[in-house]
């Protein structure tokens, strides 16, 4: 992430014979979108007048009402490293605007940036550091992907268990030529599994490198001739994909979650904003495990959160206080799956915890047991809440939080709804392997 003036940007490149710039978007499902432009384009885009058809992208726009401009963010720039080295392509991520010259307001990006000004008027700034894990399969004869790996490796083993050590290599060296600094990588439980963490940053700058992230992930797997999967739970009977948030508050340079004289080292701001968390994380699931697939992955013994409790000493519960204070005090967030929307899982993430700070909600006890042994029967004999089971259940969780929607704003909060409805509708209707193993030769 550079500093740059549109000066910066044409000067780079034509000394870096850059030929083509693509640039990005998000929908509001979370994928990235992109349009090219030639470099003869360039000034043209960064005058702001790159125009798309918004009424072809899920959740945008209708037909009437279909042109929608790209605002480039300069700060953005980045050349991939991966394309020729003669005729170099470029990115930039995009703001989404109306040919008003306002925000659109189905822009993921645009709502995450809402809500960080609501914080800055607070005195807040607000840092997430990601833990993103995937898988690598084989793909097909026809290059197809599969769910299919040859390899027996688990938590943290080597070469030559670890069968996809060279391509997460690759991966890391590329993350690292764009600029990422990359904390750790290693091999996570699931055969095939991996996980990447990169350093934290200001919310926005972590919710675009989530998605350059899954880019480059996909881009230099399929170098490798394997295919690279974000699904949160490919493979029935392993732990499935994660993509943990960590999170702190600062406030005149200082972490505010830390407060020495406590016991536990957390301040009262912390607990408010653990207890905002818990008040919204049922309506919060349909953002932070957008799938009907995702609720296979949040079941009990697959190392998953269920309980919407809070610890620091286990790794169970929804909300957990690693070890580290001082500038380093964050609250980990464990329910989000690598399907989801980076933008609006920061966005609602920091609402809910504002809210519970502006409110001043009180954090129920932290949980010491270890809530993956537990039943759904001990669990309600606590008086703890559990997540949805389902898509269907999540969509009913966020129809009933009138305080995500408005995070969210009416625009999104309907498309995203009706999406995820038709989603789970189809689902239902569905006749699975399961089903015809189980009772077509019984009845």
């Amino acid at each position: 992430m550079g500093n740059y003036t549109k000066q910066d940007i044409i000067q780079l490149v034509e000394e870096k014979d850059v030929q083509f710039i693509r640039l990005q978007f998000t929908d509001v499902s979370g994928t990235l979108k992109n349009v090219a432009i030639t470099a003869s384009q360039l000034e043209k885009a960064l005058d702001n007048k790159c125009m798309f058809d918004g009424s072809s992208i899920e959740g945008f726009v209708r037909i009437e009402e279909s042109d929608m401009y790209l605002y480039p963010d300069l700060n953005t720039f980045e050349i991939l490293p991966w394309r020729p080295q003669h005729g170099k392509v470029a990115r930039f991520m995009c703001d989404v605007y109306r040919p008003e010259g306002v925000p659109f307001e189905g822009d993921s990006r645009y709502v995450l940036k809402n809500v960080l000004k609501k914080a800055a008027k607070m005195g807040y700034t607000f840092d997430v550091g990601p833990e993103c894990e995937f898988f690598l399969f084989h793909t097909d004869d026809n290059g197809q992907p599969t769910n299919i790996t040859h390899e027996k490796a688990s938590y943290f083993d080597v070469t030559p268990l670890d069968l996809g050590e060279n391509a997460r290599r690759d991966i890391v060296l590329t993350l690292e030529s764009m600029g990422f600094e990359i904390e750790a990588s290693h091999h996570e439980v699931a055969p095939a599994q991996h996980e990447i963490d990169f350093k934290y940053d200001n919310a926005l700058v972590t919710a675009d490198n989530i998605m350059t992230f899954k880019m480059v992930v996909k881009t230099i797997a399929k170098r490798h001739g394997l295919y690279a999967t974000f699904m949160p739970k490919p493979i029935t009977d392993v732990d499935g994909s994660g993509m943990h948030i960590n999170m702190s508050l600062e406030k005149d340079g200082k972490n505010i979650f830390f407060d020495k004289s406590n016991p536990m080292g957390l301040s009262k701001e912390c607990y408010h904003f653990i207890a905002g968390l818990i008040k919204h994380a049922k309506g919060m699931s349909c953002i932070c495990n957008p799938l009907v697939n995702s609720y296979k992955r949040l079941v009990p013994g697959y190392e998953a959160p269920v309980a919407i409790c809070w610890s620091s000493i286990n790794r169970s519960p929804l909300i957990r206080i690693p070890a580290s204070r001082g500038a380093g005090t964050r609250i980990e967030f464990r329910s989000p799956d690598p399907a989801a929307n980076p933008y609006l899982v920061m966005a609602l993430c920091l609402a809910a915890g504002l809210d519970g700070i502006e409110n001043e909600l009180e954090a129920p006890e932290p949980i010491g047991k270890n809530m993956y042994l537990l039943t759904e029967e001990q669990i309600a004999d606590m008086n703890i809440d559990v997540l949805p089971a389902t898509l269907g259940e999540a969509c009913d969780a966020f129809e009933e939080d009138k305080y995500i929607q408005e995070v969210l704003g009416e625009h999104i909060s309907k498309k995203y709804l009706e999406a995820k409805r038709k989603e789970w509708h189809e689902y239902c209707r569905q006749v699975s392997d399961w089903e015809t193993e189980a009772y077509l030769y019984k009845y």
